[in-house]
């Protein structure tokens, strides 16, 4: 074991719960810490409920495409911690070296001391000050959790906010409306600053609205001051600054149209950011962001199917993604029809009928299984009742490589989708050898 992974597990034990939403814990390190996320470079935070981590992604590869250095802060990891803290080199953002790493850690908790402080408000202490000290043009800094309350938001100045498609998620937390969940995204909104609003739900961005008029935030939001669409094979993106005919993003489905038109829209409320059409293609074509309608085409999973096979990999876990996962599988379809057959591992605080009944009709059968090493995993038998209530073909199966096995021997050319987890996704990208 890395002397990083010793100390994430002595941090994972210093509150009482894992998730504890608050400020002030955080604020009170960050000052000991002589305030690291005062130094930061510009930043772009993002809230939202789905596609958070894929705009992330395209504003990275949109910047670099421009020649600009660039740190990058997401959660959560699928194989390694190291993923969640990744900073900007000469080629490119990379994950934080292990040495690098565990020296920050075990300096935050020695600055801690026996303070009570969330796992996510120390790693992310951590991370502002590894961002600190290493020379960036920006910062793109993902929302952990919500946004009015997350560690995160702990950036008083943004060069721009973001938030991406709002929808049900997490209600112990964010509440069980959407205006509710709306109010805590629309917590990283800040006085005199540019918000790119993505396409929202019609309740969810009247609370966005309302929030920025009250504190006099800036708004930039789809359908109103920008737009991006296909049409004859491209993406089209225009706004008041004009238009820009680009090649489709190389993240498949069509709600990637969205989050790479939310991408430029953030990048043109950059100051003094000028935008090049031929960048901005190179920034769609090289944009990466594992488990997100992820094709998988070696490995060791890969090799126990049948050679004409297709194995994806997506981690969206609430029904608005097993939606927008539908869809994206859907237009698989129609350019080439194959037998889908999905696997399907999910944790018991999510909506599992609502994420599986976009599927009812689409998938030809459904294995179920227990998240590997998850105590809130739904047992696969848990899961298969629910998918059967949701009107698919459930049969339980004992891990993820029986089920491929099993899905192996439905079809000879099947279309194979893991998926309704992002630690799902992680113990798939593992066992497959990443």
């Amino acid at each position: 074991m890395a002397d990083s992974d010793i100390i994430l597990e002595r941090l994972l034990s210093l509150h009482p719960k894992e998730i504890d939403l608050s400020l002030g814990r955080i604020e009170d390190l960050l000052a000991k810490l002589d305030h690291p996320e005062r130094r930061v470079p510009p930043v772009i935070h993002i809230a939202g409920t789905n596609g958070k981590g894929s705009t992330a992604a395209h504003i990275r590869a949109l910047l670099e495409a421009h020649g600009k250095r660039v740190h990058l802060y997401s959660s959560p990891h699928l194989v390694r911690f190291h993923e969640r803290i990744q900073l900007a080199g000469a080629d490119g953002c990379k994950p934080v070296a292990e040495a690098d790493l565990a020296n920050t850690l075990a300096h935050c908790e020695t600055i801690n001391g026996d303070a009570p402080i969330t796992f996510f408000e120390i790693t992310t202490a951590a991370a502002f000050l590894l961002f600190a000290e290493r020379p960036a043009d920006y910062l793109v800094l993902e929302v952990g959790l919500g946004g009015r309350l997350d560690a995160t938001n702990v950036i008083d100045r943004p060069a721009v906010t973001v938030i991406t498609p709002v929808s049900l998620d997490h209600p112990q937390f964010l509440g069980d409306t959407l205006e509710e969940v709306a109010f805590e995204k629309a917590g990283i909104l800040k006085p005199g600053v540019t918000a790119v609003i993505a396409p929202q739900q019609d309740n969810a961005l009247r609370v966005i609205k309302d929030r920025a008029e009250k504190i006099g935030a800036l708004l930039s939001v789809a359908g109103e001051d920008w737009q991006s669409f296909a049409q004859h094979g491209r993406m089209i993106y225009q706004d008041a600054g004009g238009l820009l005919d680009l090649p489709l993003p190389r993240l498949p489905g069509h709600f990637q149209i969205d989050n790479a038109g939310t991408a430029i829209a953030a990048m043109r409320s950059l100051t003094g950011q000028v935008i090049s059409p031929e960048a901005c293609a190179t920034g769609l074509v090289n944009t990466q962001w594992p488990a997100r309608m992820q094709r998988l085409t070696d490995g060791m999973l890969v090799d126990l199917l049948p050679k004409n096979s297709e194995l994806w990999l997506d981690g969206g876990h609430n029904p608005a993604a097993g939606q927008a996962i539908a869809n994206a599988i859907a237009g698989l379809e129609e350019k080439m029809s194959r037998p889908l057959i999905m696997i399907t591992g999910m944790i018991n605080s999510k909506d599992a009928t609502g994420y599986l009944h976009p599927f009812a009709g689409l998938a030809q059968q459904i294995f179920t299984i227990a998240i590997p090493g998850e105590a809130n995993t739904l047992s696969a038998d848990e899961l298969a009742k629910v998918a059967a209530d949701a009107g698919l073909e459930a049969q339980p199966a004992l891990s993820i490589q029986a089920a491929l096995a099993e899905a192996g021997r439905a079809s000879s050319s099947p279309r194979i989708l893991i998926c309704g987890s992002l630690y799902l996704a992680g113990q798939v990208l593992k066992a497959n050898g990443a």
